[in-house]
């Protein structure tokens, strides 16, 4: 593994780099929805930098990247929510996956986890929009888009773990494989 010295710095720099691809993934492919809010493919980076660096990592990169996107596309009434409900993803998934994977040994933990932190995006949200936006009436339209949200970025964030976990080298510092 890497040393102790190296280590930190390891994971600072991969925290600084996932919380710019979930940025990006977010600010410039952002659609936006019926009501309010929009889609996006931020999700996938956060689930696949939760596998690589671990929750704690997952959680910043993906509460910070997603809530500086929502700011600059002019959503800045989402901030806070996102910060929150982004990082939850993250701890979620890393922890479904733990706990799949160490009772089964099967992969299946990985879609798993992305699934269970999909819901928790796509229920914090209506729970935001519904009680501080909207309603609940007006909330539930987007939880279809939501939904095709969290999916897609599943598939993306899968396709990309594939890749990245078939390279020997780059696998040996993931979280998930030590």
């Amino acid at each position: 593994m890497i040393c102790l010295k190296n280590q930190k710095i390891y994971k600072l720099s991969l925290t600084a780099m996932f919380t710019a691809l979930v940025f990006v993934a977010t600010y410039f492919i952002a659609i936006p929805m019926p009501a309010v809010g929009y889609v996006n493919l931020g999700d996938a980076f956060i689930i696949l930098c939760t596998f690589i660096i671990g929750p704690v990592c997952g959680a910043v990169c993906g509460g910070i990247g997603a809530m500086l996107a929502d700011l600059m596309l002019g959503y800045a009434i989402y901030a806070p929510a996102t910060i929150i409900i982004k990082s939850l993803m993250a701890i979620a998934c890393y922890f479904v996956y733990k706990l799949v994977s160490t009772l089964t040994k099967h992969p299946f933990g990985f879609i798993l986890g992305g699934f269970v932190a999909e819901l928790v995006m796509v229920l914090g949200y209506f729970l935001f929009e519904g009680v501080f936006l909207i309603g609940f009436a007006g909330a539930i339209v987007n939880i279809p888009f939501n939904s095709i949200q969290g999916f897609l970025s599943i598939i993306v964030a899968n396709i990309l773990a594939n890749i990245l976990f078939a390279n020997k080298t780059i696998r040996k510092y993931m979280v998930i494989f030590n």
